[in-house]
């Protein structure tokens, strides 16, 4: 569970940093390509990954998840555009649903009373910490939100699933397919920041680089010990899915309390207390 604590630190940092990116007007797409080149150095310096190591690498799960790390932060900007944070969020959380599944129906997860209620409980927390008000305007001339949104959903659950199998390549370390998987991210990344940079004139400043290596650096630890996480827990990856996504939306609610002084409402209030409950009854069982 220490890794997955770790994680959701992590995770909830990145949050934090994007969620400042809007306010000293960053531009996060440029900020995403950085934070790839970062993660891919510190998981070189640190790490000294090996991709002669390699003996027969998972191809597809290395280009699937160059091209979806990146593109999910695309979709979920226009997710947010057309249809609003909490639209947005709510596919996101969902997403559980399939990370679910794939831990009991592809990776054998074991089924317990415990476990079974732990994760109800789970979803029972993220429904009440849904803010489900908003003064966001949905957009009634978008025709592809609710694409954005299944985007959004699939996105999240595919990603999940990806890394849980990256996890337990026998034939690639890890440390050698984080490092090309971070590559291609990066790779990938800086088509798009060409796109914007010539096609959208946007600007090209260094205080978008420097803030994507920070960026980069939490990024890293988060993925890094979301993959150490699954390698400890091996046959439970419905523990690591189910606890990785309370506590990254528990710490998110605390954070928007203590730092960005967000009230909480009695539902928020209840999530919280429902959210510590499930990860105790899933480290329990």
């Amino acid at each position: 569970m220490l890794y997955i604590l770790l994680s959701v630190c992590c995770s909830v940092t990145v949050s934090i940093l994007l969620k400042l990116a809007r306010r000293y007007q960053i531009n996060v797409a440029q900020a995403i390509t950085w934070n790839y080149s970062i993660a891919a150095l510190l998981t070189w310096i640190f790490l000294k990954p090996q991709p002669d190591s390699i003996t027969h690498p998972p191809l597809n799960l290395y280009l699937l998840l160059g091209v979806l790390l990146p593109l999910i932060f695309y979709v979920m900007a226009a997710a947010i555009k057309g249809a609003g944070i909490v639209r947005t969020d709510v596919a996101q959380r969902l997403s559980l649903l399939i990370s679910l599944s794939a831990a009991f129906l592809i990776f054998g997860d074991s089924f317990s009373v415990i476990k079974g209620i732990g994760i109800l409980t789970g979803f029972a927390a993220i429904f009440c910490l849904i803010p489900w008000q908003t003064k966001h305007v949905v957009s009634q001339n978008n025709k592809n939100t609710w694409l954005y949104l299944i985007g959004v959903f699939l996105g999240f659950g595919i990603i999940d699933i990806l890394f849980k199998q990256m996890a337990q390549t026998k034939t690639a370390p890890y440390s050698a397919s984080l490092f090309v998987v971070y590559v291609a991210a990066f790779l990938v990344s800086v088509l798009g920041t060409i796109y914007q940079v010539t096609i959208k004139k946007k600007r090209f400043l260094f205080r978008h680089i420097f803030f994507g290596w920070i960026l980069g650096v939490f990024n890293f630890g988060n993925i890094l010990f979301y993959l150490k996480a699954h390698q400890a827990l091996a046959k439970d990856p419905s523990t690591v899915f189910t606890a990785m996504n309370i506590g990254v939306i528990t710490g998110g609610t605390l954070i928007g309390l203590l730092i960005f002084k967000e009230k909480l409402s009695t539902l928020h209030k209840v999530g919280v207390g429902l959210a510590v409950a499930a990860i105790l009854l899933i480290a329990y069982s």
